[in-house]
This record gives C-alpha cells, structure tokens and sequence, in this order.
C-alpha cells in the first residue's frame, strides 16, 4: 500500500520537503499550512518597512505535483493512533515531516506582546507597516541578522526619524573587523544611534527598561530577538528539547518515533562533529533536501546517511543599496574575507531569489 506522506508547515523546508516526496516516493503527499500563500519570510523587514511583496499562492506552487493541499491550522498530534487534528477534519499519516517552523516569543520578556511589534511574520510585519507610516521614533532590539536588516532597512525607507539599535552586545560582534567596520560606516551614514551593551528587560509604551537600570525612550519598539516553537510536539510526546523543539537523529527523524521526521526551525540538528544548526533558510532548505532523501531510501530498504553540512557565507541586507556578505569557515565563524556596498546587496537579493527558486524547483536542495 502506498504510505500517506503528511507535511506539517509551507515554509521553506515545509514546501520543499513536499514536493521532493511528491517526486521521489510513491506516496501520496498531504500539505497542510494555515495560510493559503507562501510567505517569504526572509524579506519580512521589507514588508514592515512599506515595499510590496508579490503574493505567492500556494495553490499554484504547487499545482501538477500531484500534491494534496489543506489550508487549516494543525491542533493536536495523536502519535499512538497517527492521526493529525486540524480545526476542521482529522488527517491520518504513515509518515509525518514536521516543519511548523518558529515564531517571535512575545511573553519571556515583560511588555513585548502588549508593546512591542515584530517581523516574524507577514501580519506582524504589517502591523508594523502600518505603524511606521505615523511619526515616532523608533528603537529596534536586536543585532542579530534580522535585527541589522530591520533596522537598516527603517532607517532608510525613514530619512529624519530617530532610529535606534538596541543590542545586548557589540554591534557587528559575530563580523570579523572589515564586516563590522563597514556596519558601522552604514550606521553613521544612515543616521542610526547604536545602543549597544544593553540588555532589555521589560517593554513599555514609551520605550524600554534595561537591566541596568537605563531606558532608551521610543514611541515605536521592534523587538527581533527570541524565537519559539508550537508546543505541538511536547503534547504530542515526541522527544523534544527544553525550548520545544524536536530532537532528531542524524537522518533528521524523530529519536522516539521513527515514523516522524523534523526538519527547519522545529528541529534540533546537530551533525556528526559540529554544534547545533541555527535556524535559518540557509539551514533548513537542506534539511529537506537530505530528509526526504533519508525517507525515500528507507521506504526502498536501503540504510539513508547522516546529515553533512557545512557554512558558507552569512548574507545581511543593509538597505536596498548596501550590505554585507560574511564569509565564514564551515563552523559558521568568519574569516576576514567580505563583500560589501552594491554588490553585496545585488548578491543578497540573489540569494533570497534563489531560496525562493529552490523552492520551485526542489531537485536543487536534493544533492544525492
């Protein structure tokens, strides 16, 4: 009998993972996403900051791929029986891909739901949007990747308006010199105060507490740090971590239920030698990949490998003219070498075009 194939979550991996099992295996795949388009949620920061983003109906990615695909929000995992509710039907599965992917964390920090907005998806960053077109100033809270990308892009869609980075270490710390020189070059020039060393403790509705006992004052607060899963799985009682996420072998299934594997932000993934993946695009397309390929050589009875994966490079959008690409050794620790300025954002617009085109065409995420 031919498996049912079930995929939770239409991100990246989610999509990916799908219409590689449509293509490889001869089962049929089941999609289920709570929106009916593709969000491309590496370019949430554009969205916030006022550009328009063209709509991706899923419906359409994936038509002529035989795949089954249900718009519906996913409620409870029976592991025992293998049945998925959703809001509006149950759905039973052989084989489970798990990839409802990570949303901001609203609640470990003090005020950030009632205060603060976010990017971590297209209503928020719309509701950002919104928020953006009425003055204010402005403080994004972050320097991680996304939170040099919010910023840089508001600071530059908003000539005038007071812009703050508020980042609890060193800004560029994870740049080698030349990367974080170059950020500080685009920082001065595009007007942004860098409060740095500063760690957030509580939101409120005219700024932000720091730990040391400080504030920085704003009218509008972007908070871009902190991440979280769907405690979906935690009920489920698939082995999880403290935070929630899946833990998985190095095939990327389930370590206490084979018949489910994980992939992208829902997923602890630590190949053989290395530390755990960060959650990224950059991480997750080849989760899918090597998943589904771990999955189809198991339903033909041969032994899948582990997961080989190394870094190459960390692609940071400065603005629409500028950025920096950091290039790093396999570890994900740079080395010296960086581009940066135009061509360092025609390379960045690239590579969210090509995570979008290897999403159409998933044979490119597929290295066997």
């Amino acid at each position: 009998m031919k498996p049912h194939i079930v995929v939770l979550g239409a991100g990246y991996s989610g999509m990916i993972a799908a219409k590689l099992a449509a293509r490889r295996t001869d089962g049929h795949v089941t999609l289920v996403n709570a929106r009916d388009t593709f969000v491309e949620r590496v370019r949430m920061h554009e969205l916030a900051s006022g550009k328009a983003l063209p709509s991706r109906p899923i419906g359409q990615l994936v038509k002529g791929t035989g795949i089954e695909f249900v718009v519906d929000r996913v409620v409870h995992i029976d592991a025992e029986r293998r049945v998925v509710t959703l809001s509006g039907r149950e759905v039973a599965y052989d084989v489970l891909i798990y990839a409802l992917g990570s949303r901001a964390d609203l609640d470990s920090v003090p005020g950030v739901g009632e205060y603060a907005y976010t990017v971590a998806d297209v209503a928020s960053a719309g509701r950002l949007r919104d928020r953006l077109r009425s003055e204010g100033s402005i403080a994004v809270v972050g320097g991680g990747l996304t939170g040099l990308e919010a910023v840089t892009e508001i600071a530059e869609s908003y000539p005038g308006r007071k812009v703050q980075l508020v980042t609890a270490g060193a800004l560029g710390g994870a740049l080698s010199q030349r990367g974080r020189r170059h950020l500080h070059k685009v920082f001065d020039r595009l007007g942004i105060v860098k409060v740095e060393q500063a760690r957030v403790v509580a939101v409120d509705a005219s700024g932000l507490q720091l730990a040391d006992g400080g504030r920085v004052d704003a009218d509008v607060v972007v908070r871009t740090t902190g991440f979280e899963v769907s405690d979906i799985a935690r009920k489920a009682g698939f082995a999880v971590d403290d935070n929630g996420r899946m833990l998985v072998d190095q095939t990327l299934r389930s370590v206490s239920h084979p018949e489910v594997t994980a992939i992208g932000d829902s997923a602890v993934v630590r190949p053989e030698g290395q530390d755990e993946l960060r959650m990224a695009c950059a991480t997750g397309i080849p989760m899918a990949g090597h998943a589904v390929r771990a999955l189809t050589d198991r339903l033909n009875g041969r032994e899948p490998r582990g997961l080989k994966f190394r870094y190459f490079n960390q692609c940071i959008s400065l603005g629409r003219r500028d950025g920096v690409i950091q290039f790093v050794r396999a570890d994900d620790s740079p080395v010296e070498a960086v581009l940066t300025g135009r061509l360092a954002a025609k390379y960045k617009a690239s590579i969210v075009s090509g995570a979008f085109y290897t999403m159409r065409n998933p044979l490119l995420a597929d290295f066997s």
